[in-house]
C-alpha cells in the first residue's frame, strides 16, 4: 500500500513563499513520477506540476510557471513543491500524487495514489 503524507502548508501573505513536502512509502519511489495538484473551494482539482522518476524533467501549469519549482530526493523518498511569489488565487488544498509511469504527466487519471492534502492560504 502506497502512502503519501504532505506537510508544509499554512497561511502566508501575498508575495510570500512556502515549501511543501510529500513523503512517500510503499512503492519504489525512485521508479515513478510524482505530481502536485490543488483544489480550491467549489472548483475541480487541477494540475500544478509534475516531475519524472529521475528529477530530470518537470512540467508546470501555466498559472504557476516561473513561481513554483518541483524537486525530489529519491534517497529520502520525498518530493517537494517550492512556491514563491504566492498570490491569493493560489489558495487551495494541495495534494501530492503518485503514478506508475516513469514520465511526468499532467493527467489526473494517471495518478493512482494521493495524499491527504495540505491547506495553503494566501492572504491579500
Amino acid at each position: 500500500q502506497v502512502q503519501l503524507v504532505e506537510s508544509g502548508g499554512g497561511l502566508v501573505h501575498t508575495g510570500g513563499s512556502l515549501r511543501l513536502s510529500c513523503a512517500a512509502s510503499g512503492r519504489t519511489f525512485s521508479t515513478y513520477a510524482m505530481g502536485w495538484f490543488r483544489q480550491a473551494p467549489g472548483k475541480e482539482r487541477e494540475f500544478v506540476g509534475a516531475i519524472d522518476w529521475s528529477g530530470g524533467s518537470t512540467y508546470y501549469a501555466e498559472s504557476v510557471k516561473g513561481r513554483f519549482t518541483i524537486s525530489r530526493d529519491n534517497a529520502k523518498n520525498t518530493v517537494y513543491l517550492q512556491m514563491n511569489s504566492l498570490k491569493p488565487e493560489d489558495t487551495a488544498v494541495y495534494y501530492c500524487a503518485s503514478t506508475k509511469l516513469p514520465i511526468a504527466t499532467m493527467t489526473l487519471n494517471s495518478y493512482d495514489y494521493w495524499g491527504q492534502g495540505t491547506q495553503v492560504t494566501v492572504s491579500s
